[in-house]
C-alpha cells in the first residue's frame, strides 16, 4: 500500500511564499514522475508542475517563474516552492506520483489528500 501525504499549506499574504512537501511511503519499488496539481473552488483540477525521475521539470504558464518543483529521490519526497503568491493561487494543492510497487509490476497513479493554500490580505 502506498500513501502520499502533503504538508506546508496555510494562509499567506499576497506576495508571500510557501513551501509544500509531499512524502511518499509504503511498499515502493520506484517512484517515476511526480507532480503538483491544484483545484480552486468551482474549477477543475489543473496541473501546476511536473518533474521526472531525472529532474526534468515543466510548469504551467500561470506559475512559471514563481513556483519551483523539486524532489529528493532518496527520501521519496516532492516539494513545491511558491513565491510571489497571488490570490488566484488559492486552491487545494494535490501531490501526484506514478509508482511501481514491485520490479515486475505496472505503474499506478497515486494522489495525496490535498493541502489548502489561501492567499489573502
Amino acid at each position: 500500500q502506498v500513501q502520499l501525504v502533503e504538508s506546508g499549506g496555510g494562509l499567506v499574504q499576497p506576495g508571500g511564499s510557501l513551501r509544500l512537501s509531499c512524502a511518499a511511503s509504503g511498499t515502493i519499488f520506484k517512484v517515476n514522475s511526480m507532480a503538483w496539481y491544484r483545484q480552486a473552488p468551482g474549477k477543475q483540477r489543473e496541473l501546476v508542475a511536473v518533474i521526472s525521475t531525472g529532474g526534468s521539470t515543466n510548469s504551467a504558464g500561470p506559475v512559471r517563474g514563481r513556483f519551483t518543483i523539486s524532489r529528493d529521490n532518496a527520501k521519496n519526497m516532492l516539494y513545491l516552492q511558491m513565491n510571489s503568491l497571488k490570490p488566484e493561487d488559492t486552491a487545494v494543492y494535490y501531490c501526484n506520483a506514478a509508482i511501481q510497487t514491485t520490479n515486475w509490476g505496472p505503474t499506478y497513479n497515486y494522489w495525496g489528500q490535498g493541502t489548502q493554500v489561501t492567499v489573502s490580505s
